[in-house]
């Protein structure tokens, strides 16, 4: 029995000493296969980033705004980390940056995160609410993680995102199979006689691919707006049967033994006030000249939806992803872009950019937070208003996401880093904690970017919560608390470990002195409860709580 006790205590005191390194050193993170240290200085990326960020300038003058100074880079890494992966840097990965050339840390980052499965799966998860909802729909012909886990796999391997679109729409087979047709047959119910809804296809089609609400044309007619498409202008009021053309593509959908198919069968509707049912023709609510000839009609209408002359699929898909990585879209509500109008700085030009590097969405991701606007600090040295973050002058801050905040704590508890290539039993453990934290706390829903409040129950849940509790309390093999207690050299050590896991970033002067002090001579478990209350302080500050 002495020697198995023994046995148990070498292997602890030999894992905590290695954790001990990663302390003030770098963790041996693989290379990520696609940085290149000069992406940033290509010309064709820096004239378009060059453009961008004259407009943003533009605007600002003619508005008399100020713009911040640059963020620090551990800040804008947390940005990364947060909109793309759901949670904060590890304390290995931020060793890592800072030991990095500072010219060489956000490509390195970037490349980093896109070529891990959090950035797949948190992607394909925040899509995936605007494709098929967050409802699991009807479990018999509909299997939602089976279609999230489609998603990330094909933003891994970073597929076009107009094949993507094209499958979504226009894919035939088994929901378990062809995982892409979940997205038809999620609107599957009794009512609809083994078919696939076409009015809720209709309108998810146009708020997810299009940014744009022309659902409301379902029940009454109302402004299109005015488009040019190549040299002709459509300009009109949209009526009711524009969205019910549209609606049509999809009323051939079959549902049988073989899953979906294409059909033959007409799309009838009756208009209000109208005496009965009539059949509609298949027809895009605008630039009908995009609308090739050959294929079924939901590959028709795949065609159209991604062609690269409308310009409303590549507007939607900047503007969801500006607002994944900075917390709010350039234009608002993030489904109702206007078909023609006074843009956003940055919106064309960067629709431009990704229509001509053929949709590629990791393309896209790189040009957002290589712009300016991103980079900017949410600090300044003037009184920052809400003018400034409406212009993006300043970072805007806005508050975590519930995934995000539970993301941030689970990793800000631990000094490795948690993803796909953590032990099973750690990824076990985040999932159910992470699921037990946004149930308590509240899903956003599919309307993720309405702005909303916080509120007292999740002020309590913060303060008084068993995620934060446990994540905090001694413990020699899951948190971060109890090992930089036992690990670090020194009580500024201790302090600026603390800060670089919880809010990555190193802490001032005055608040490493500060802390330092309260640390000083402690030890045992009155220096683990001194760091305990160190890590629930910076947990629940409101710079852990925000995106900045």
């Amino acid at each position: 029995m002495w020697q198995r006790n023994l046995l148990f205590i070498s292997l602890g005191v030999a894992g905590l000493a290695a954790l001990g390194s990663r302390l003030l050193s770098n963790d041996p993170i693989v290379q990520p296969t696609k940085f290149d240290a000069t992406r940033y200085e290509r010309p064709d990326i820096r004239i378009a980033l060059q453009q961008v960020d004259d407009e943003f300038e533009a605007s600002w003058k003619e508005k008399g705004l100020s713009s911040a100074g640059t963020a620090d880079d551990l800040i804008i890494a947390r940005r990364l980390s947060l909109g793309l992966t759901g949670t904060i840097p590890s304390l290995e990965e931020v060793r890592v940056l800072q030991s990095l050339p500072e010219n060489q840390r956000l490509e390195w980052w970037i490349s980093r995160l896109l070529e891990d499965r959090r950035y797949s799966d948190y992607v394909a998860e925040r899509l995936a609410r605007s494709y098929v909802g967050t409802d699991n729909g009807p479990f018999i012909v509909y299997r939602r993680r089976r279609f999230v886990t489609w998603l990330s796999d094909q933003l891994l391997e970073n597929k076009p995102y107009d094949q993507m679109v094209r499958e979504l729409i226009s894919d035939k087979g088994i929901w378990t199979n062809s995982p892409s047709v979940n997205f038809l047959t999620v609107t599957l119910d009794e009512g609809n006689k083994g078919k696939p809804d076409a009015i809720r296809l209709a309108a998810r089609t146009t708020r997810a691919f299009l940014g744009m609400r022309i659902d409301c044309l379902q029940c009454h007619d109302d402004n299109l707006g005015t488009m040019s498409l190549g040299s002709e202008n459509d300009s009109r009021t949209g009526l009711q049967s524009d969205f019910h053309h549209l609606a049509a593509f999809y009323g051939g959908t079959k549902f049988s033994l073989f899953g979906v198919t294409d059909g033959k069968d007409d799309y009838k509707y009756q208009y209000l006030h109208a005496d009965k049912e009539e059949i509609i023709e298949p027809r895009p609510p605008f630039a009908e000249e995009l609308l090739p000839d050959e294929g079924t009609q939901r590959e028709k209408l795949a065609a159209w939806v991604t062609s690269d002359q409308n310009r409303p699929f590549a507007r939607a898909m900047v503007n969801r992803m500006w607002a994944m990585m900075f917390g709010k879209p350039l234009v608002e509500p993030i489904d109702s872009i206007p078909l023609f109008g006074e843009y956003p700085p940055g919106l064309e030009a960067l629709a431009d950019d990704f229509v001509k590097h053929d949709y590629d969405l990791q393309h896209l991701i790189r040009m957002i937070a290589g712009t300016k606007a991103f980079q900017l600090s949410s600090r300044a040295d003037f009184e920052v208003t809400q003018a400034h973050e409406d212009a993006w002058a300043v970072f805007p801050i806005t508050r975590l996401r519930p995934e995000q905040m539970a993301g941030g704590i689970i990793q800000a508890a631990s000094l490795t880093t948690i993803d796909a290539e953590s032990h099973i039993i750690s990824q076990l453990i985040r999932f159910n904690e992470q699921n037990q934290f946004i149930k308590r706390y509240g899903d956003t829903g599919e309307d993720e970017f309405e702005d909303r409040a916080g509120t007292i129950a999740q002020r309590l849940l913060m303060m008084n919560g068993e995620l934060v509790k446990e994540r905090s309390q001694p413990n020699p093999f899951l948190n971060a608390t109890t090992r930089i207690s036992v690990l670090a050299p020194t009580d500024e050590k201790a302090v600026e470990t603390s800060y670089l896991t919880v809010l990555s970033r190193l802490p001032t002067a005055e608040e490493q002195s500060h802390f330092a002090k309260l640390l000083s001579g402690t030890k045992g478990d009155d220096r683990s409860k001194c760091l305990e209350d160190l890590y629930w302080v910076l947990v629940n500050s409101t710079e852990f709580s925000w995106n900045h």
